[in-house]
């Protein structure tokens, strides 16, 4: 059977289209007769008295209207209400004009014949249509156990993945999931409704490998909610798109994904204030140093959506330049690209004054703690002496505002990236104490997810190979961001600036690392491993790197803090050097550099960045 089934499967469409005429042109004439054969109990009957040939009639007839609304156009397998729509339609057209042909008088058909007949068409076509589908999924369906799932959501986009679900070779959706009471026990498209409690007593009953999310409009908070009620479970969670990114609003079996990680870290994001985003790049020429990094080029992907004149894309690597170049080409918004250190002042200073730019995003900076402890000089050279040339020559070339990016590691460091990135800001906060026509302003938050040195792509990579996943200690704890959530913050804290000024961004509830590893081994559909030894991914303590610290902070001086007219923006105010005695302390370091004197360097960072103790320098 499934050899016929195949061989008539593998025909050409117009064939299989021929078959399917031939055999409801046999069909519906026999529907006809069988109308009137049940209306007057017997085989032998006249059937339409006064048409000669009515059977050729009948067949034609039908068979066109089936074909002008399309039925024979419609891939069977694709089985669906438009389709049933369809046949329905046609039915009901032949079944007025059985009605037509009695008033007429062309022909003698009782009353309750169109009725009948048409009943027994739809049935006909309905059946005939489901079993060709049934047959031939069963006939091609993939030897591999379709996936059980469970989705949580009944509603619109719910009921449509399920759907989908039911036509796709990989999936079998068993329930629904939902916590509106309305619908505790009800049945949705045939799969039963429960409740979130009910529900996971039947997951392991059922048989349920996956969770599906069918929420697309949910909240993070509610869906890190959701996804950790199910944390006892064996289940991996899987989730549909938010409605931003369904824009037809037809869900699809290609729509699903794993949950990410960002989503259920970040929060729920504010919106931005149009006024704050626009004041320093609307119509204004916009320069990002740094701008193939993490945050650099997110600024970048938010700045050309304010429609700046020009963006100037200031970078070290040739291979970030050309990445973030080249994905900004679409944007339009006209992009020049620059290959360059901010080290170089004298470049800086020509290609600000060669595009007139207004607004400067200085993002250069090494950030990766371990590498810029066992390269000091390179990283307090790039970042320190870095950001001090940068900031030297937007004020030499009257620059209307120049945003620093920091980190939290800069409060009270204990190590080299965050002393150097210290020694950056209070550089920025003793020249802006001169009242320089440039706005100088400093951004200062914590990690941000999904960066090059965040830690959720190498968890990712170590679970995808089996474990273990390492992390350096069971109490470090950090605080996490989304990348664009900082770099809209950013914007708007640079917005709010009046000169030497450190804006704090509202990082949230800090969270350990060892749960963020936890909650990405369970998302993965698997167990981490527990005190017993039970479960599937081991996690590995390596202890703390060179200059790590379990916690960090945003302030250094908790009392000097005061808020903003942005909910998730603070402002601080804290002790910092004048503009001649940084300049001491710039020199003085370069003059380490050169004469290649760690030991000096170092020094000088203990000296004037408060909290920084280097391993083997005497107090002094």
């Amino acid at each position: 059977m499934k050899d016929f089934i195949r061989s008539i499967a593998s025909l050409p469409r117009r064939q299989k289209q021929v078959v399917l005429v031939t055999v409801d042109m046999c069909m519906l004439p026999l529907m006809m007769w069988l109308a009137y054969a049940i209306r007057l109990a017997r085989p032998n009957v006249t059937v339409m008295q006064g048409l000669e040939a009515w059977y050729i009639y009948v067949a034609i007839a039908g068979v066109l209207i089936f074909a002008l609304l399309g039925i024979y156009r419609a891939i069977v397998r694709s089985f669906n209400e438009d389709y049933l729509l369809r046949i329905s339609i046609g039915t009901f057209i032949q079944i007025v004009a059985l009605y037509a042909i009695k008033k007429l008088d062309v022909a003698f058909i009782p009353m309750s014949i169109p009725l009948m007949y048409g009943f027994m068409l739809f049935s006909y076509m309905w059946w005939s249509r489901a079993v060709i589908r049934y047959a031939t999924l069963k006939t091609f369906a993939k030897k591999q156990t379709r996936k059980r799932v469970a989705i949580y959501g009944a509603g619109l986009a719910g009921q449509q993945i399920a759907a989908a679900l039911n036509r796709s070779d990989d999936y079998l959706p068993v329930c629904f999931i939902d916590d509106k009471k309305s619908l505790k026990g009800q049945s949705l498209s045939g799969l039963k409704i429960y409740s979130p409690k009910k529900a996971q007593k039947k997951l392991g009953k059922f048989g349920i490998e996956e969770v599906l999310l069918a929420m697309p409009s949910v909240g993070r908070a509610r869906k890190k909610e959701i996804i950790e009620s199910f944390e006892q479970s064996d289940v991996k969670i899987m989730e549909l798109p938010g409605v931003t990114q369904l824009v037809d609003r037809q869900v699809k079996v290609s729509d699903i994904r794993e949950v990410d990680i960002i989503d259920l870290l970040g929060r729920d994001p504010v919106p931005p204030k149009p006024e704050l985003l626009e004041k320093n790049i609307k119509n204004k020429v916009v320069m990002v140093t740094g701008a193939g990094g993490s945050i650099g080029s997110e600024l970048c992907r938010q700045i050309v959506k304010h429609q700046p004149k020009l963006l100037v894309l200031f970078e070290m690597s040739e291979f970030a330049l050309y990445s973030i170049d080249r994905e900004l080409q679409s944007a339009g918004v006209q992009v020049i690209p620059i290959l360059g250190s901010v080290t170089n002042q004298t470049k800086l200073e020509r290609v600000l004054a060669q595009y007139q730019v207004q607004t400067v995003y200085h993002a250069a900076a090494y950030k990766h703690v371990p590498l810029v402890e066992a390269n000091p000089f390179e990283g307090i050279y790039n970042t320190s002496i870095g950001t001090a040339r940068s900031v030297d020559a937007a004020v030499n070339q009257g620059i209307e505002t120049f945003v620093l990016i920091s980190t939290d590691k800069a409060v009270r460091p204990t190590n080299v990236m965050g002393a150097s990135k210290r020694m950056a800001e209070l550089y920025c906060q003793g020249l802006a104490a001169t009242k320089p026509k440039t706005q100088i302003s400093i951004v200062r938050f914590g990690n941000v997810l999904g960066s090059s040195g965040s830690v959720v792509p190498l968890f990712k990579k170590q679970i995808a190979q089996g474990g273990p996943v390492t992390v350096t200690h069971p109490e470090v704890t950090r605080y996490f961001m989304t990348i664009p959530e900082a770099a809209q913050l950013v914007i708007q804290a640079g917005a709010m600036g009046i000169g030497g000024d450190v804006f704090l961004l509202d990082m949230g509830e800090p969270v350990k690392i060892v749960d963020l590893a936890k909650q990405m081994i369970r998302l993965s559909g698997l167990r981490p491993v527990d005190e017993s030894g039970v479960g599937d991914i081991r996690i590995q303590f390596t202890g703390l790197r060179p200059g790590e610290k379990l916690y960090e902070e945003l302030l250094i001086d908790q009392e000097g803090v005061e808020k903003t007219d942005h909910e998730r923006i603070l402002m601080s105010f804290e002790k910092y050097y004048g503009k001649d005695e940084i300049d001491k302390v710039c020199k003085r370091l370069e003059k380490s550099r050169h004469q290649n004197n760690e030991d000096e360097m170092l020094l000088v960072l203990k000296q004037y960045v408060e909290g920084y103790k280097a391993k083997g320098i005497a107090n002094t």
